[in-house]
């Protein structure tokens, strides 16, 4: 069972396979791991001790950052999350979180800024620049108030996070006018390369 993993130069944390989103170009979809991984099919949720120990046997100095993302959504288990994040900067160490930005919908409550001095940086897949194309693309448990919902958090988060930045797949959407929202919120828009 694969927690940890290792992807350039960064230290991944694999916390869960449960995801508010199915999307259909998600790379869980096609192949069993990423990285270094074996297999990020997780057989059951780590306890948070348990991948503090994991994270606690690395030499954490040697990665650029940690990284929680995996083959689920890491807001799913924010509690413990954040507890790990908690002792990562405790270490000085960098640390950003790959999200689908449905993390307050999750909870049912404003998050936001419980990220305050845990988290480095939040990229949130934004996808598409329209909800209905959102809904379409990544099948969201939350239907159209999702995409709503992942904009609101990332405005928010921002008063908190000091990087937080919307993301593309390149070549699944239009990329010019995911810039244009990304825009209209005050945040930047990086294009990721599709893992084939």
């Amino acid at each position: 069972m694969t927690v940890t993993y290792r992807v350039g130069k960064g230290l991944y944390v694999n916390l869960t396979n449960r995801c508010s989103n199915r999307c259909s170009f998600c790379v869980r979809e096609s192949q069993s791991a990423v990285g270094d991984a074996q297999s990020l099919w997780l057989e059951r949720e780590p306890l948070r001790q348990e991948v503090w120990e994991e994270l606690d046997a690395q030499d954490l100095e040697a990665f650029d950052e940690v990284v929680f993302c995996g083959y689920g959504e890491p807001t799913e288990r924010l509690d413990d999350l954040l507890w790990l994040a908690e002792k990562l900067k405790a270490r000085g160490v960098r640390v950003r979180v790959n999200t689908n930005g449905h993390a307050s919908l999750i909870a049912g409550e404003d998050v936001s800024a419980r990220f305050e001095g845990r988290v480095d940086c939040l990229s949130i897949s934004l996808n598409c620049p329209t909800a209905r194309e959102y809904a379409e693309l990544c099948s969201p448990e939350f239907g159209l108030e999702a995409y709503p919902g992942l904009l609101d958090f990332a405005q928010k988060a921002a008063r908190f996070v000091p990087e937080v930045v919307l993301s593309v797949v390149e070549g699944t959407t239009d990329v010019d006018a995911c810039r244009a929202v990304a825009e209209g919120i005050g945040l930047p828009l990086r294009v990721r390369a599709r893992i084939e």
